[in-house]
């Protein structure tokens, strides 16, 4: 990796600038690291596993851009694509033959996905997704989980977790009584809680929308039978299923969670993975509900830069990489099951209650011994430790996710000397803060 610097003189002078113009410095909140009282990083270059800051200095990056990263960072043949796309036009506004052959491939991918429309972000697609679901149901509510995180459509902004717990604002002002009133919650991996909803709501509700791995209150995967529970009772109550593949799509399995659990939802939401690094995202389903979306219905959706062709060409070589490397997802579980393991043994050997969860090449690193199967587990971990070790392991060159309520991820670019490095810090970390 090249040393590239900033020119806009140190750290500080950058952050000071920034809260300037903008609020608290950045353009996301969870970027500010205020939850883990470290000072942000700025970020000048990205390759493989690794970030470079504007001081020079080189992180291994378990963040992958909050879950994009499949690839790694600067995938050679996503570059390749991205640069002979940005050659041929920027932006049509207008159809392009790529997004027809796009959406034939991930149509043929994804369980029960028979028709799909691109988007730019997932918040996009989660919010036309269950307009769409409302539509079909003629219901207004939506049913959503406790610490799940669909993005920030007011619909979704009730106990939101990730984000929103993080920065201690778990509703968000601004959010209306009636988008309150229709947003129904649950608790993830609770099916008794799921039936008091649909009892209480009395048929006003219109889809279940679920991560099928929570990547939001960190990663917490589904119990046995929870996901096969919702279905059978969106089908008892008439509402739809919809998964929430904008983290898990493509990275758990060629066909995402659907996939992996084998779960027939209604629609389904994709994005991070998909788009390599390019802003990508899509809905779809079954075809008699894809069709009342407009033109075709009266559903309307629509947006400058849906479908945007440097976008659309990245998603086709991230494609083309995982259908020639079927071995990918093998390998991911590999290196996941060693970094579990190792990072399991340091905190035994510290004698710090600490758990790792683990779904695939998505995990979590959780301050406490009891397992984080909701909301209310995921709210009670050890933040000031976990905090603690964030701190201990970015002085050592390993950055995690600056919140302990986000997920974190491996990429085929986490090779052997990554994870060593990592379980290395880990090691002296955890007995540091074990003090």
């Amino acid at each position: 990796m090249s040393v590239v610097r900033a020119d806009a003189g140190t750290l500080p002078d950058l952050f000071a600038r920034a809260a300037r113009v903008t609020p608290g410095g950045v353009h996301s909140p969870v970027r500010a690291f205020r939850s883990v009282g470290a000072a942000p990083l700025a970020i000048v270059e990205a390759r493989g596993a690794r970030l470079r800051d504007s001081g020079g200095r080189e992180y291994v990056d378990w963040i992958g851009a909050w879950g994009p990263a499949l690839l790694g960072h600067a995938h050679p043949t996503v570059i390749d694509a991205v640069e002979r796309a940005a050659h041929r036009g920027l932006l049509f506004g207008l159809v392009s033959p790529d997004e027809a052959r796009l959406a034939e491939r991930v149509t043929a991918r994804v369980p029960c996905c028979d028709m799909v429309r691109f988007v730019a972000t997932g918040t996009e697609a989660a919010i036309s997704a269950v307009r769409l679901a409302r539509a079909a149901t003629a219901r207004p509510g939506i049913l959503k989980f406790d610490g799940c995180y669909h993005g920030h459509g007011d619909a979704f902004l009730i106990r939101a977790g990730s984000g929103a717990a993080t920065m201690g604002v778990p509703d968000s002002p601004g959010v209306t009584e009636g988008a309150a009133r229709d947003t129904w919650i649950a608790r993830y991996n609770d099916l008794e809680d799921v039936d008091r909803v649909f009892v209480a709501a009395a048929g006003a509700i219109a889809c279940v929308i679920v991560e099928p791995v929570a990547g939001n209150m960190g990663c917490v995967p589904p119990e046995p039978g929870f996901l096969y529970g919702l279905r059978e009772r969106c089908d008892r109550h008439g509402a739809l299923l919809v998964l929430d593949e904008v983290i898990t799509g493509f990275r758990l399995g060629p066909g995402g969670a659907a996939q992996r659990f084998g779960i027939r939802p209604d629609l389904v939401t994709m994005g991070k993975a998909l788009g390599g690094g390019m802003p990508l995202a899509a809905y779809g389903g079954r075809v008699d509900l894809m069709r009342k979306i407009a033109p075709e219905g009266p559903v309307y959706q629509a947006g400058t830069y849906a479908a945007h062709p440097v976008s659309i060409a990245a998603a086709l070589a991230v494609l083309d990489v995982l259908d020639g490397d079927p071995g990918i997802w093998g390998r991911l579980e590999a290196a996941g099951e060693r970094l579990e393991a190792g990072l399991t043994r340091a905190a035994v050997a510290a004698g710090v209650p600490a758990r790792v969860q683990r779904v695939g090449s998505m995990w979590t690193f959780f301050f406490t011994s009891a397992p984080v199967r909701s909301w209310d587990d995921a709210g009670a971990v050890d933040r000031a430790r976990y905090a603690a070790f964030f701190r201990a392991m970015l002085e050592r060159g390993v950055l995690l996710p600056p919140s302990p309520f986000e997920s974190a991820f491996l990429s085929i670019a986490h090779g052997d000397a990554e994870i060593s490095i990592t379980l290395d810090a880990a090691h002296a970390s955890l007995a540091e803060v074990a003090r």
